[in-house]
């Protein structure tokens, strides 16, 4: 079992073994079992719990089908996928120690090192799949979702907001006194416009409405204005019924809603977080741990591979159950400390890129522990 597979320009697969194939496939098909059996389980638990909802709703077949679920699948998967990981390393490294196969891989002179790396490459290529969903692929299907929701669940989304003010450029400070997102349209609305701490414009509509057919973006007509240009004594009015005029504000700048973090991709995340910083916004927290969230819980494949290897690669009477028990305790401990740290970075002020990392911070120390206990 220790031969390799060889071949001429396949320099990288010239270095994976006989040991090293069998091992991940051992661990991708568990992996891939595991998400299967327990999502499964979860898809019927969802649908007996909201099928009343479905029903008195009218939700049509399809849109459950494909608009729910095939969203639904994807996005439990890759936020579940350290329990799934650690599932699987326990699952069929236990079941390797009970033949007696780890120990004969080690009694031919493998270390246990050298055992790793098979499952370090299998952690490797998970991690990349779930950061690559998580960051680019399910955030589309997430809008998808929610949207579904909103109609057929009576989850309500906020669509409105009061009072909302926002720096919209450099020395720019835009007032809304209340939005209405579904219209695109907000009631009792300035711009105010500074130079040198003092200020050169001020700009006043009872409503201003956002142009949703414009082919470019940050158009907004304003209805029953009034403009004040200032300058020196000097000042200038001007008023009318009707202006289209170009504000650095979206409709998404001006509503939160929950959740609607997990839709924008990794890049969306970045240039929201940065615009509404330079905007001066308080309000990106919970955008900032999402942001790095998605990082963090890709190489918590790697800590959590290490302690389930570490755990269930010894020979013990009583069979895979104690440990399985512990991997399943684990699993769920490392999920609550996520959504714990990322409680605390929104409400207590602790900073999102340290509350994204606790969990593995903490695991990391779990699996250094554990691996300084694994067998020779």
């Amino acid at each position: 079992m220790s031969g390799k597979l060889c071949g001429s320009n396949l320099n990288i697969l010239n270095c994976i073994s006989i040991l090293d194939w069998y091992i991940i496939k051992k661990f991708i098909g568990t992996y891939i079992y595991a998400i299967a059996l327990i999502i499964s389980i979860s898809i019927v638990f969802d649908f007996n719990e909201h099928m009343t909802k479905f029903v008195t709703n009218h939700a049509p077949w399809k849109a459950i089908i494909f608009d729910y679920y095939a969203n639904f699948v994807p996005y439990f998967s890759n936020l579940f996928s350290p329990l799934f990981v650690f599932i699987a390393v326990i699952f069929f490294t236990s079941k390797l120690a009970g033949n007696s196969e780890i120990i004969a891989m080690l009694a031919s002179g493998t270390s246990f090192n050298r055992l790793l790396r098979p499952y370090m490459i299998s952690a490797a290529l998970i991690a990349l799949v779930n950061f690559y969903l998580g960051a680019y692929v399910i955030p589309h299907g997430n809008i998808i979702r929610q949207n579904f929701e909103v109609l057929y669940k009576n989850n309500r989304k906020n669509t409105t907001a009061q009072n909302v003010q926002l720096q919209v450029a450099p020395g720019v400070i835009a007032y809304i006194q209340t939005y209405d997102d579904i219209h695109r349209r907000g009631y009792g609305f300035s711009l105010d416009k500074f130079e040198k701490k003092k200020l050169v414009s001020h700009m006043t509509a009872n409503i201003i409405q956002y142009d949703t057919i414009s082919d470019m973006r940050y158009q907004w007509k304003a209805i029953n204005y009034k403009i004040r240009t200032l300058k020196g004594l000097r000042e200038h009015i001007e008023t009318g019924s009707e202006i289209d005029t170009t504000i650095v504000m979206e409709p998404m700048d001006l509503v939160f809603s929950r959740g609607q973090q997990e839709t924008f991709t990794s890049p969306e995340l970045l240039r929201y977080i940065t615009k509404q910083k330079d905007r001066g916004s308080l309000n990106v927290v919970q955008y900032e741990v999402e942001y790095h969230k998605r990082i963090a819980t890709s190489f918590a494949s790697f800590i959590l591979t290490i302690i389930g290897v570490s755990l269930s690669s010894r020979k013990r009477k009583g069979g895979m159950g104690l440990y399985l028990g512990i991997g399943l305790a684990l699993s769920f401990t490392y999920i609550l400390l996520q959504t714990i740290s990322a409680t605390f970075a929104i409400n207590a002020g602790t900073p999102p890129l340290l509350a994204a990392w606790v969990p593995n911070l903490i695991f990391a120390v779990i699996a250094y522990f554990c691996y300084r206990q694994s067998p020779n």
